[in-house]
């Protein structure tokens, strides 16, 4: 089965760390580019950052120095750590992968990451 399995989120206050993980299953993980969304409410879903098949990572203007995207290949796994959390980063978080050719995308579940004192 093709999937993508978030965790680690949760409540946070602000100033604080959460590490997001996103397991892939049922494909070749080590061949996409793995990417992190997140929608706000009332938002639009937004790229906050991804990493390359070849590692190198990518990251929005709003969270670049404050979060690492990484990946562990024979894990299957991308991670998202997020230090200095802000308020408006609130949001639901999502990894994503983009199978070019099928056209289509695959998501997790989301998990809800939460920065309020």
């Amino acid at each position: 089965q093709v999937r993508l399995v978030e965790s680690g989120g949760g409540l946070v206050q602000p100033g604080g760390s959460l590490r997001l993980s996103c397991v892939g299953s049922g494909f070749t993980f080590m061949a996409y580019d793995m990417n992190w969304y997140r929608q706000a409410p009332g938002k639009e879903r937004e790229l906050v950052a991804n990493i390359t098949s070849d590692f190198l990572p990518n990251y929005a203007d709003s969270v670049k120095g404050r979060f690492t995207v990484s990946r562990d290949n024979q894990q299957s796994t991308a991670y998202l750590q997020m230090n200095n959390l802000k308020p408006e980063d609130t949001a639901v978080y999502y990894c994503q992968v983009f199978f070019r050719i099928r056209s289509q995308a695959l998501w997790g579940q989301g998990t809800q990451v939460t920065v309020s004192s």
